[in-house]
């Protein structure tokens, strides 16, 4: 046994032989590491997780002056990960040597980096990401005549398809850059499969898109999955900094931010940024760190700040602040960390100091705002403190502890400036009478479920990038027809519920007003910003089996008639020589549309077969369906009413009409409620109508509603109808003091 443990050397550490000395095998030789070696070692160290790729991407898009970052991804990253910009583009003449390693028109000495104030330098970016993944660049100057793209491998130009030339190729596109990175570590197996979930993965990236939305003034940011209509992150270039926090972190932690500035010559730095005061709290600190305007991390710092807010916050609580440290840049070293997540400065520890004594003396100017929740004692009970007669009554405890009792509670507020903010609390319907409650579960329960019933179907289709003109120009009008203060109070309301389905009412919370919106307006608003918004990336339904399209204008046509018809009564005695032709009117609407199917089809994903089958029509929202009986009307109303002969005119009016159709319809009253106002149980009406007044509440309270949060541009048209305040609360306060 002992012969078997023994080890074939001698120990470790014990000296050899002289006769050992032979046995050693010949060391082997040193060579150099292959190129592609050695530029997979140095991709992997620049680009660790997709959010390192998206963060160099975006600062050479910031770096090129736009004033625009879109970004787009699938699967964490992993799969897909696009940025595009509006910046000054790159030349032609570059493209070949772009992805080459050390590649650069920010730096040409080592000294230059003593003075660096650009975001990228070294030009190992696009190198590393083209030898572990598939990258492609679509670039365009104000100077060239078209849009130039090339495809890359492991830093060098390579064809879109075998047997093609390597060179760029000329295609249509907009001033700026699109890069598109796909199957990032395709061929690094064990760093693919290190990353867990992409969810995890595109939380990061949603974190560093907020962090430069909110450092980069003047610049929008946007940023949603690839296949989902609706943006996690829509920054808009005119927001300030407290509106961007407002919108990326919530407004618990804007309302509680607290602007600061401090400098000093004699350290060579300038700091300003904002803070939460001693009202705000949370489990985990947040520290937005820019040393010269690049996104940074610096435990020095973080600890440093979290002990300065030791003193005024909670056990456990930890502090959100904002801070752009400004220092001359030859006191610091940009080039110590692969990723550029780290830099070091001199006199680091005065510049810390210097900061957070600022940021101490202004947390105790506002430090007699903060509020506590005290425990009082229960009525009966005695008071057991230390130093305290147990024989004496509640009563005369208060008196040993009024003066620390008002250093640490404030007065309690007014309720007229309370606000429900939970939506989750009593809502509307549960005032009605108590026979309602026994039909809401079923009404209720459907609309939660509504979701259940619609199947989806995704598909990797890439999305399109719009460069049209028109529908530019179109987007730019519905901008500068914003009115801001109605556009604050959508982004920060709260959904009470639907008031009346035929006049098309719902009641919403914003601060302590209580307002009437007109939710077929506004609707109509939002489903015609989406068209423009998503113009050209429309989702698909489907109709299995086809729809005849002439059926459904005959059907629209003879109600039109109909209807002309019956407001004509008065005139019997006239000529019938204005009276239209039902079936010319099919055939004439029927062939325009025909005619039109593959642009119908590129542009609003309406797809018309040549032999006049209607087999799908634009899906604007997931969540909800327009009334299928709107279905002939929208059809006929496409021929009359759009100008299919100017470009700008014809995607209005097409837009216009879709919005039209997606808008909710106005649904008959219930018997014994011909006012219209909703109620939780549907009695004596058909299932169809029954089934429709479910999906359109579920659809209004838990995706149109809370949709107009983030991507509504609440227009000056909207004021005049759209919404009527009709209570507010310090007002009913002031009422009912008089009474």
């Amino acid at each position: 046994m002992s012969d078997a443990m023994e080890l074939d050397g001698p120990p470790r550490g014990a000296k050899r032989k002289a006769d050992d000395l032979d046995n050693i095998t010949i060391p082997r030789r040193i060579k150099p590491l292959d190129q592609d070696v050695v530029n997979k070692i140095a991709a992997g160290e620049i680009i660790v997780a997709p959010v390192h790729a998206l963060k160099e991407l975006m600062e050479n898009a910031v770096d090129a002056g736009s004033t625009s970052v879109e970004v787009l991804v699938k699967d964490g990253g992993l799969k897909l990960l696009q940025i595009t910009d509006n910046g000054c583009g790159i030349d032609k003449e570059d493209l070949p040597i772009l992805c080459e390693r050390f590649t650069t028109s920010k730096l040409q000495t080592f000294e230059d980096l003593q003075t660096i104030a650009t975001y990228g330098f070294r030009g190992e970016a696009l190198a590393s990401i083209s030898h572990i993944a598939h990258l492609t660049v679509t670039t365009k100057t104000r100077d060239s005549n078209c849009a130039w793209r090339a495809y890359y491998d492991s830093g060098k130009l390579v064809p879109a398809k075998p047997g093609q030339s390597p060179d760029p190729k000329p295609v249509a596109g907009r001033q700026g850059t699109q890069i598109t990175v796909e199957d990032l570590f395709y061929n690094v197996p064990t760093r693919r499969r290190a990353f867990r979930s992409p969810s995890d993965e595109y939380n990061k990236i949603i974190d560093m898109v907020g962090r430069y939305a909110i450092h980069c003034s003047n610049v929008a940011f946007s940023c949603k999955k690839h296949g989902e209509s609706s943006t996690s992150i829509a920054v808009q270039a005119s927001a300030s900094c407290l509106d961007r926090i407002r919108q990326i972190y919530g407004g618990s932690v804007a309302n509680e931010l607290t602007e600061f500035s401090t400098s000093d010559d004699r350290w060579a730095f300038k700091a300003n940024g904002l803070a939460t005061n001693a009202n705000y709290s949370t489990k985990k600190t947040t520290v937005l760190l820019f040393i010269n305007h690049r996104c940074v991390e610096s435990s020095n710092i973080r600890k440093a700040i979290e002990q300065t807010y030791s003193a005024f916050l909670p056990k456990n609580g930890h502090p959100f602040v904002y801070l752009s440290l400004e220092i001359d840049p030859r006191r610091v070293d940009v080039n110590v960390h692969p990723t550029k997540r780290e830099v070091n400065f001199l006199n680091e520890d005065e510049i810390i100091q210097a900061i957070c004594e600022h940021i101490r003396s202004k947390l105790a100017a506002v430090d007699a705002s903060r509020t506590f929740v005290t425990q009082t004692l229960l009525p009966g009970g005695t008071w057991s403190g230390p130093g305290s007669d147990p024989q004496k009554s509640t009563a005369a405890a208060p008196s040993k502890t009024s003066t620390s009792a008002a250093r640490k509670t404030a007065a309690r507020p007014n309720e007229n400036n309370l606000v429900r903010t939970d939506t989750n609390l009593r809502k509307i319907t549960s005032m009605l009478p108590p026979a309602a409650a026994a039909g809401s579960s079923s009404g209720a329960g459907a609309a939660h479920n509504g979701d259940a019933e619609i199947r989806y179907e995704t598909v990797d289709r890439e999305v399109t990038a719009c460069r049209l003109i028109s529908i530019r120009e179109l987007r730019a009008e519905v901008r500068d027809d914003i009115h801001h203060e109605l556009t604050e109070i959508f982004a920060s309301h709260t959904f009470v519920g639907v008031v009346d389905e035929r006049r098309r009412l719902a009641a919403i919370q914003g601060g302590v007003k209580l307002y009437l919106v007109d939710y077929g307006r506004v609707c109509f608003e939002y489903f015609y910003q989406l068209g423009l918004t998503d113009f050209g990336n429309f989702g698909v339904i489907r109709f299995n089996p086809p729809l005849d399209l002439k059926e459904l204008l005959a059907l629209a046509a003879q109600q039109e008639k109909d209807a002309e018809n019956g407001r004509d009564t008065r005139n019997e005695d006239d000529d019938d020589d204005d009276d239209f032709n039902v079936a010319e009117i099919v055939e004439l609407v029927a062939a325009q549309l025909i005619e039109r199917r593959e642009m119908l089809l590129e542009y609003f994903s309406l797809e018309i077969s040549p032999t006049g089958e209607l087999l799908s029509i634009p899906l604007l929202v997931k969540g909800y369906n327009p009334a299928i009986v709107k279905l002939p009307r929208f059809l006929l109303r496409l021929g009359p009413h759009v100008n299919w002969t100017e470009e700008k005119a014809c995607f209005e009016g097409f837009l216009k009409e879709l919005a039209a159709l997606y808008v909710p319809e106005q649904l008959p009253a219930t018997p014994g409620n011909e006012e219209g106002v909703a109620a939780e149980e549907d009695v004596g009406i058909s299932d169809e109508i029954r089934s429709r007044r479910s999906h359109v509440r579920r659809a209004l309270e838990h995706v149109l509603f809370p949709a107009f949060k983030s991507r509504l541009v609440a227009t000056k048209s909207l004021m005049q109808g759209g919404i009527l305040e009709v209570a507010n609360l310090k007002g009913l306060y002031r009422v009912f003091e008089r009474c």
